[in-house]
């Protein structure tokens, strides 16, 4: 995994093979593939690693703070500092995991570990808040944070700024927003509005 982490960071995701990896990791192409039937199953670990040390990176801040807002702020902007060392190789990689029909899509039946697993996380984001939220949304919003996230992520992987500077301040500016809508919709005259949405996202899901 390292060693694919190396050439990927080096020469790119798509000049990477498998038998260059296993060169670099010191061991036969055949015993690769003993452990990992393709580059997919690599990049499938390297997902399930990702989330493992973003969720370890955000362990301290979810014991501590209760605010949803600082809870969602806290997981985002740690989520971007475990991908930053990665960002040199990664627009050619997410181009693969656009694609509808790529394993490596996180929509796909392949990243469904990795998926549920970040999912989850968000689910501790809004359960370990103090923030009332309409049942109906708490329900859904998990998925949704999940959602926005990759659109937090998207971005990042196109930002050319220094220090990535301006998804930073991306995550700054839409977390108030977010955290605004998770309140409105507790108000009667939004709660419907907020309703259609969710039963959007469940037909979607479908």
């Amino acid at each position: 995994m390292e060693a694919a982490l190396r050439l990927f960071r080096e020469n790119g995701y798509e000049a990477a093979t498998m038998r260059a990896i296993a060169r670099e990791a010191g061991v036969s192409t055949g015993n690769a593939y003993y452990y990992f039937g393709s580059k997919d199953e690599l990049i499938h670990e390297f997902y399930l690693r990702n989330h493992a040390e973003h969720a370890a990176a955000c362990r301290s801040m979810l014991d501590a703070e209760r605010e949803f807002a600082g809870r969602l702020h806290g997981t985002l902007t740690t989520l971007i500092q475990v991908l930053n060392p990665y960002h040199s190789f990664a627009a050619t990689f997410y181009k693969h995991a656009a694609e509808p029909a790529s394993p490596l899509s996180p929509f796909s039946t392949e990243s469904s570990a990795a998926r549920d697993a970040s999912i989850a996380l968000f689910r501790e984001v809004a359960d370990g808040s103090s923030a009332r939220i309409d049942p109906e949304l708490r329900a859904e919003l998990p998925e949704l944070l999940w959602l926005y996230s990759l659109g937090i992520v998207l971005f990042w992987v196109h930002d050319t700024s220094p220090e990535r500077a301006k998804t930073y301040r991306l995550i700054d500016s839409t977390v108030p927003l977010a955290d605004r809508l998770v309140s409105l919709a507790r108000i009667p005259v939004l709660r419907g509005t907020m309703r259609e949405v969710v039963s959007i996202v469940r037909d979607l899901r479908r």
